[in-house]
């Protein structure tokens, strides 16, 4: 009885054991299952992954590409924009009248009225009228040294946009060096080609033909006649540049360009001149050096420029101005000293002055200087 106890007991752990076994195998079968799942759906994520990262990839290019293409674009409609002005004022028809403020240069120059048309030879802008300020830079070869792109930045830069909106600087390049009038015009359209497209900044070339022969001062070995020459050659380029600003604005201010403009200038030279009570001044000096910095009504410009074309052989521009202001406005044998002191509302000077000279390299070659506001 006892054996049979065993056997039974032996039977049920064999059973037990082999369900276990059973239990067991399946269990193992059914994990295996689901890591081969896991591993599947791991590789298929992996892939969703790296096909989502191609296709991004490609996006991305595909958008890089398209950008590009947009401001290629975009640049070619900003050249064309700007040869296209330079095509319509160079074929600009002889009988227009937008030239009209240079005949009277035939007047002066008697080789002039052979001229067909005078006119600057080249032009960038949009020819921008209807304006307060018109602010007028002649610049010349220096050599090595050039200040006009500091000059310009200064010019610009110290403007608020409205200010900007309401005025147009014009460059005068009075130089007949083709790579400079070349460096200039790729400065510029580089450096400053969103005033260009705005029409608050322009650049114009006097042609060669409008000057007087002057040659042979140029050619003499003798320093003196090299410097009247100068001289000479620097009062036309202010000539030709006035008549060419003074159809654009209310207000013409001369600068040069080697110069640099005090923050918010423009500002200050209005406010001063809505505070003057009489409108009837004669020209306002903002800098005491030279032809800088001086403010004339638009409206007075010819009579200026008449009176700087009788007697630009004799003397500087900037001693032209003062022999101008002592014939109108001074009594016959009264000192200039005095027939300014008399007439300060006439002849008006703003302090402090709003721009300082910083060129050292004259526009005269090899010659330097060093004039400084006070």
């Amino acid at each position: 009885m006892r054996t049979r106890h065993v056997n039974l007991l032996v039977a049920l752990v064999a059973v037990l054991l082999f369900s276990f076994s059973c239990f067991c195998i399946s269990r193992m079968t059914h994990t295996g299952n689901q890591l081969t799942n896991c591993r599947n759906q791991i590789s298929e994520f992996k892939e969703t992954i790296l096909r989502l990262k191609n296709k991004t990839e490609i996006n991305r290019q595909e958008l890089i590409k398209a950008f590009n293409q947009m401001k290629y674009k975009l640049a070619e409609r900003e050249d064309a924009s700007l040869n296209s002005v330079k095509k319509k004022v160079n074929a600009l028809n002889k009988n227009e009248t937008v030239s009209n403020a240079f005949e009277v240069l035939r007047f002066f120059f008697p080789h002039l009225r052979k001229v067909d048309r005078i006119y600057p030879d080249v032009i960038i802008g949009k020819e921008k009228t209807g304006v307060s300020f018109a602010l007028g830079i002649s610049t010349v070869n220096r050599g090595n040294h050039s200040y006009l792109k500091q000059t310009l930045t200064s010019i610009i830069s110290r403007m608020t946009l409205s200010e900007e909106k309401d005025s147009v600087v014009i460059v005068s390049i009075a130089d007949s060096n083709e790579d400079y009038l070349k460096s200039v015009v790729d400065m510029i359209t580089k450096k400053f080609k969103r005033q260009l497209m705005s029409g608050s900044l322009e650049v114009i070339s006097i042609p060669a033909y409008f000057y007087p022969n002057i040659s042979h001062a140029k050619q003499s070995t003798d320093d003196s006649e090299k410097l009247e020459s100068w001289r000479i050659k620097q009062v036309l380029d202010f000539c030709f540049l006035m008549l060419y600003a003074q159809p654009k604005a209310m207000y013409y201010l001369q600068l040069e360009d080697d110069i640099l403009a005090n923050k918010m200038y423009l500002t200050k030279i209005t406010d001063f001149i809505h505070n003057i009570t009489s409108n009837n001044w004669f020209y306002i000096e903002f800098s005491v050096l030279g032809f800088i910095g001086k403010l004339f009504k638009s409206e007075d410009l010819t009579d200026f420029v008449h009176f700087f074309l009788m007697f630009y052989k004799d003397k500087p521009i900037d001693l032209l101005l003062g022999d101008i202001f002592q014939l109108k406005m001074c009594n016959p044998g009264e000192t200039l000293e005095k027939c300014t002191e008399r007439n300060k509302h006439i002849r008006i000077r703003y302090k402090p002055s709003l721009f300082q000279h910083v060129g050292i390299q004259s526009s005269f070659p090899g010659r330097e200087q060093y004039f400084k506001e006070i």
